[in-house]
């Protein structure tokens, strides 16, 4: 069974999906760009200030959820332009500096409001338990 979830304190959908849905002991966050939640528009034209952005929503989605950073197992980040992968990656650290999850880059042709970064995120509720 799958359930929406929604946080006041991040972005609305600017499209027909979800902000996150928990399945089972998961939680899938849908890609989030810089938006300030208060304006709906890009907070910054900068990767770094876009990803910290993107990451101040992703927290708040996380919170809604019951959860925190330490729950996320796997990010996806989409990068307009590789060469923005620096910058992206230190406002990234910010938010990931200890036991860091699984995390792919990949730099795409276009990104929604034409962002500069888009990050995605898995959650998981509870740890899994050691084999």
């Amino acid at each position: 069974m799958k359930s929406p979830l929604h946080s006041v304190h991040a972005p609305k959908p600017i499209g027909p999906y979800t902000q996150a849905i928990r399945a089972g002991d998961f939680v899938f966050i849908s890609g989030q760009i810089g938006i300030d939640p208060e304006t709906g528009k890009l907070g910054a034209k900068d990767a770094v200030g876009q990803t910290a952005q993107a990451l101040k929503n992703i927290r708040a989605i996380l919170t809604a959820a019951g959860l925190s950073a330490e729950h996320v197992v796997k990010t996806t980040v989409f990068l307009a332009d590789m060469n923005d992968f620096a910058g992206m990656n230190e406002a990234y650290g910010q938010m990931f500096h200890d036991d860091p999850p699984a995390r792919s880059t990949v730099q795409v042709a276009k990104l929604p409001m034409d962002a500069k970064v888009e990050i995605e995120v898995i959650a998981m509720r509870r740890p899994a338990s050691s084999a």
